[in-house]
């Protein structure tokens, strides 16, 4: 396939000729040698499917703690982590959110100087989801984000396809600082509980639900790595999409209640996350390959979203569509625990935008993606108001 700037500027024609040749492939592309997945029907199966674990890296101590992450924990842990943390993504809890995520919009909005050119992800994607998972976890936003870099050398590791010695180490790092971080909160917050989702994890650690500390600090710090690096590649990916068809644009200043149905489309057009990873627990045939336990399978959820078997056009973006069913957040016990966010997020930043902007704002073509295989997004998304 190749991955190429080509391939992360547009990586689906890509992934259509390698849908159109089959639904399982063995690609050296990933992690050295996996199995590709690369249809709607098989990647949702896969995800739902518990012979595959979620656990794919080494040893906790040798990482930082980062095998202890929600991400690539299996059941009974899994399970156990989850409902703690569900607390905050709780529909009651996100309620509570909604003015917060609204005001912090406007603020941003605001500070933008409409008469020169400015980086929307500099000045909204990035800081908007980062205020609101400090807000979520009960920490100082300003503080927080000094553990962006910390956050971004973690996204870096886990989004690579090949990742290298140079990618392990600045994980760990960020991972260790990310935890240190957060250590100190709670150290500071001896005498006057912490708040948010950070003072519901630490009741959990004092009556067990949670092993120990390291297990509540790892779980915060991928919180912050996950809280905000997919919200802000949405935001990117889904302003892009509609400035590259101004119709949809148009359509959703007309008749702003379709936005959370194109927010979902949105997702399945470009998702923020391109695949997630499985290893075979045991020896098995997959669709009449064998399988060995520990072998690799990519779901490749960019691919996906664009199989012509589950989605008409799929290449075309349409906001009204009326069953989007995007695997953008993934499928079954794993899928994505702040999906309901955000949705919500992306939902709130348009809205105000086609308020604010009626007329569709104008980019740079020199877009500066990521070079990362499975995360999806700009470093940089420059734009002109008309």
């Amino acid at each position: 396939m190749g991955h190429t700037p080509d391939f992360f500027s547009d990586p689906y024609p890509a992934y259509k000729k390698l849908r159109e040749a089959g639904p399982i492939h063995w690609s050296k592309e990933y992690f050295g040698g996996s199995w590709v997945l690369t249809r709607h029907r098989d990647v949702e199966a896969l995800l739902r499917d518990r012979r595959f674990s979620a656990q794919r890296l080494g040893r906790p101590n040798l990482l930082g703690g980062l095998p202890r992450a929600l991400l690539f924990l299996d059941a009974p842990d899994h399970t156990r982590v989850r409902s703690l943390l569900m607390e905050a993504f709780r529909g009651d809890a996100l309620q509570l959110l909604g003015d917060y995520i609204e005001q912090t919009t406007d603020a941003l909005l605001d500070d933008i100087d409409s008469r020169r050119p400015f980086d929307f992800v500099a000045k909204v994607a990035r800081p908007l989801p980062l205020r609101v998972i400090a807000r979520v976890l009960g920490v100082d936003a300003v503080a927080l984000a000094e553990m962006q870099g910390s956050s971004e050398a973690l996204a870096e590791m886990i989004g690579s396809a090949a990742p290298d010695a140079r990618h392990l180490r600045r994980a760990v790092h960020g991972m260790r600082e990310m935890r240190e971080f957060f250590r100190r909160h709670l150290a500071s917050h001896v005498d006057t509980p912490s708040v948010g989702l950070l003072g519901s994890l630490t009741k959990a650690l004092a009556d067990g639900r949670l092993q120990d500390e390291a297990d509540l600090l790892t779980q915060c710090a991928m919180l912050l790595f996950a809280g905000h690096e997919t919200t802000r590649n949405l935001l990117g990916n889904a302003l892009l999409a509609l400035m590259t068809n101004p119709v949809q644009w148009e359509l959703l200043r007309r008749e702003p209640d379709r936005i959370p149905g194109a927010v979902r489309e949105l997702l399945r057009y470009d998702s923020p996350v391109q695949y997630t990873v499985r290893s075979a627990g045991c020896d098995m045939h997959l669709m009449e390959q064998f399988l060995r336990k520990g072998d690799l399978v990519i779901a490749l959820i960019g691919s996906a979203n664009r199989d012509p078997e589950r989605h008409a056009e799929p290449d075309r973006l349409d906001v009204t569509r009326a069953d989007p069913a995007a695997l953008a957040f993934g499928s079954g016990p794993h899928v994505c625990l702040g999906a309901a966010l955000t949705r919500m997020e992306a939902e709130v930043v348009l809205r105000k935008m086609l308020s604010r902007w009626p007329e569709l704002p104008s980019y740079r073509r020199e877009l500066t993606w990521m070079h990362q295989d499975a995360f999806r997004g700009m470093q940089k998304l420059v734009l002109t108001l008309q």
